[in-house]
């Protein structure tokens, strides 16, 4: 050691994407550039396998100057640590039992092991799960309600953007019983939120200087927000005309005559040790949070109905996605929670 006042062994983990190509891949690719403990050798995509990521993407073309894509099914398990999963939901299931039976670290992004019950994935996502024993192994990855769990955790399934928003707009209220139902969330969301793969609905002329309710009455997320938060709501998300960004608004009765004052205080203390977490007087932006690792949240309450009115944002690609997934990597390994996030949004 040069300076034997401050010697320190940085021990790298080597990391693959799988689905690497997709929007959420190559954030995770972006963002673990930059990690001082994570080297990606790994970046699958079948749709670009043999492509260089720096042709597909340029945007990662100085991160990544010879990574090139490969395709799942040629991956040799031996040659990674940590696989970090964005795959469309399903597509987890045929390869999360094989990578934990290899030794690997599992931090998948999908929603395949969010839920702990098999009869509820079937119930909404319309399908049996093929890998129903792993059902409730994982740790869900929502950080700043589960930090404790997340350490030393081997398996880490990363929550959805949605349900992050909500259950940290909403969850201090519930937690301590200060809410009733109904529950309601109304939510907007860009349009990478409904990944790379084009659709009609997606299609420019339809989009542009539109906005449209979609998923009603069975949007997946919703039972991923009651299994987080205890209680029965109604989800209602929107797609609006801009690439990133979530917010959300969530609506509940209050209790014990809760004020605006009180209900403000009580978010400041719930995360006044949350690096990612920032509680803002005047109700968030889409845009506040944008490019980086943070939630926005704030609340009111309305004095004539007795109704609380939580909102947060985030950008459904970092804290919403993969800032997310490395900030409980992080956790997990022992690192300091917010290494290698970005902790600044972009404004204007």
């Amino acid at each position: 050691c040069i300076n034997q006042h401050f010697c320190a062994i940085i021990l790298i983990m080597k990391a693959a994407v799988i689905g690497a190509s997709g929007y959420a891949g190559s954030e995770v690719l972006r963002l673990a550039a930059t990690h001082p403990e994570l080297e990606v050798v790994v970046a699958t995509g079948d749709s670009a396998s043999g492509r260089l990521v720096r042709e597909h993407t340029p945007a990662l073309g100085v991160s990544y100057p010879d990574l090139r894509y490969s395709a799942l099914a040629d991956i040799e398990m031996d040659s990674f640590e940590v696989a970090f999963i964005a795959l469309p939901h399903g597509a987890s299931q045929g390869i999360v039992p094989q990578l934990l039976e290899h030794g690997v670290m599992v931090v998948d992004l999908g929603a395949d092991f969010r839920l702990t019950s098999a009869q509820d994935y079937h119930a909404w996502y319309g399908e049996a799960h093929q890998a129903p024993g792993l059902l409730g192994t994982a740790t869900y990855g929502l950080v700043e309600r589960h930090r404790e769990e997340l350490r030393g955790s081997r398996f880490i399934a990363v929550p959805g953007c949605y349900p992050t928003a909500t259950s940290l707009a909403l969850g201090p209220f519930i937690d301590r019983a200060l809410t009733d139902g109904p529950y309601v969330v109304n939510a907007l969301s860009g349009v990478s939120g409904a990944g790379r793969t084009p659709s009609d609905r997606l299609h420019f002329p339809r989009l542009a200087g539109n906005a449209e309710a979609y998923g009603l009455t069975g949007h997946r997320h919703t039972i991923e927000m009651q299994q987080e938060l205890g209680v029965e709501l109604l989800f209602t998300p929107h797609l609006v005309p801009v690439s990133r960004g979530m917010l959300v608004t969530a609506y509940a009765r209050t209790v014990d005559s809760l004020s605006t004052t009180q209900a403000m205080e009580l978010l400041r203390s719930s995360y006044s040790s949350d690096s990612c977490v920032v509680v803002v007087e005047e109700p968030p932006t889409l845009k506040d949070p944008l490019g980086s690792n943070l939630c926005c949240v704030s609340v009111r309450v309305d004095p004539r109905t007795g109704w609380l009115i939580a909102m947060s944002s985030l950008d459904n690609l970092v804290k919403g996605a993969a800032g997310q997934a490395i900030q409980a990597w992080n956790v997990a390994m022992g690192h300091a929670e917010t290494l290698g996030l970005p902790m600044s949004g972009l404004t204007p």
